[in-house]
């Protein structure tokens, strides 16, 4: 059996008729890219020190877990987040406190604020809560629910965006996706804030990014794969650091499911096994994201998991002639693990172009047209 893939491109919902599978709008590109947003259209909240920026996503391997990220502009305390379940608002409400991790990078001449990332572990599944940052007049309250346990026959309903950028057409894909009201994750594959695409990586398009998505990133979780833009690798600028902006600013479970790096790392959740690859990290043969792959595909149970998806970057397969065989490396390297497997569901970006496909792979040709 082969994989179903899906490249799932933020700014184009043109159905590419390789395959025939089926038009699923009306929507048709537009002819000019879209321009950027100006950047001041999304200010820091009032308040001194205000926390902005605010992201969650998963933080344990099986879904009782949150990271909760935010940045503080001009001082490190307070770092701590104060959080309780929704029926819990009285006299308890700041019963239960952690506190977070500060990191901070210099990037070029570009200095950031204080990056908090605070973890919180053994929550109810299924459950409401609600959580405040910040202090005093500059305190911010926002609200997050928990997956249901674990299991086969669990609903759950994810949305998918790559290479989301801060243009126009940005602010409206965000607003089409927050319309819905049946979305409870974000499978994002890769290519956040296109900061790279400015004069020497400005890291201020980094800043102006996460408040652009905050009306969503801090209300549920945005499961994160890294792309070619998160790379920021700069050494004309004498930036050496691949990925730099990137892992400061936004942490993954990857030690959870037992990986070395947080460009790579999987999650359980509801009645789906997600692994995320890393398009842009080593993967031949003995290095670490090709030995962890091999353990993680053999963890999968599908008696409380049956769906089993992939998130990355660079398609294996697209129809475009635009990054046309990016993937192949990678693709003939873990292919043959994906048909054994049985892998359901691979999601990719890159290609700025929505196609998907049935079951195929260069392996098992399975109705392919």
């Amino acid at each position: 059996m082969g994989a179903l893939w899906m490249v799932a491109m933020v700014f184009v919902l043109l159905n590419i008729g390789l395959c025939n599978g089926g038009k699923t709008s009306p929507y048709v590109r537009k002819l000019y890219a879209s321009d950027d947003l100006p950047k001041d259209t999304f200010p820091s909240p009032p308040g001194f020190n205000a926390p902005e920026q605010v992201h969650i996503t998963q933080g344990d391997y099986d879904g009782r877990g949150v990271i909760i990220s935010w940045v503080t502009p001009v001082m490190k305390h307070p770092d701590v987040v104060s959080y309780w379940a929704a029926g819990a608002e009285g006299k308890h409400k700041h019963k239960h406190t952690v506190h977070s991790v500060i990191t901070t990078y210099k990037y070029y001449n570009y200095n950031s604020g204080y990056i908090h990332h605070a973890t919180i572990k053994g929550l109810e599944y299924d459950t409401k809560y609600f959580y405040e940052i910040g202090q005093g007049n500059s305190a911010r309250q926002f609200h997050f629910t928990t997956p249901p346990k674990i299991g086969p026959d669990v609903p759950y309903t994810f949305g998918v965006i790559g290479d989301l950028g801060q243009t126009f057409d940005s602010y409206e894909t965000l607003k089409h996706y927050m319309a819905n009201p049946k979305a409870q994750a974000m499978l994002f594959v890769g290519d956040l804030s296109y900061a790279d695409d400015h004069p020497n990586h400005d890291n201020e398009r980094w800043d102006e990014w996460g408040r652009f998505v905050e009306k969503s990133t801090a209300y549920q979780p945005w499961i994160w794969a890294a792309g070619n833009h998160e790379l920021d690798f700069a050494p004309e600028i004498e930036e050496n650091v691949p990925f730099k902006p990137y892992l400061h600013r936004y942490h993954t479970p990857y030690q959870e499911s037992q990986s070395t790096s947080p460009l790579w790392y999987s999650i359980r959740r509801a009645s789906a096994h997600i692994i995320v690859l890393s398009s842009y990290s080593a993967f031949a043969i003995y290095t670490p994201q090709y030995t962890w792959l091999e353990k993680e595909l053999s963890k999968v149970n599908r008696a409380e998991t049956p769906w089993l998806i992939v998130l990355l970057h660079s398609p294996w397969y697209n129809s475009n002639s635009y990054h046309y065989m990016e993937g192949e490396a990678m693709r003939v390297t873990f292919e043959p693990w994906f048909v054994q497997h049985k892998v359901d569901l691979v999601f990719a970006g890159h290609v700025h172009s929505y196609e998907r496909s049935v079951s195929c792979s260069n392996l098992h040709l399975v109705d392919l047209c």
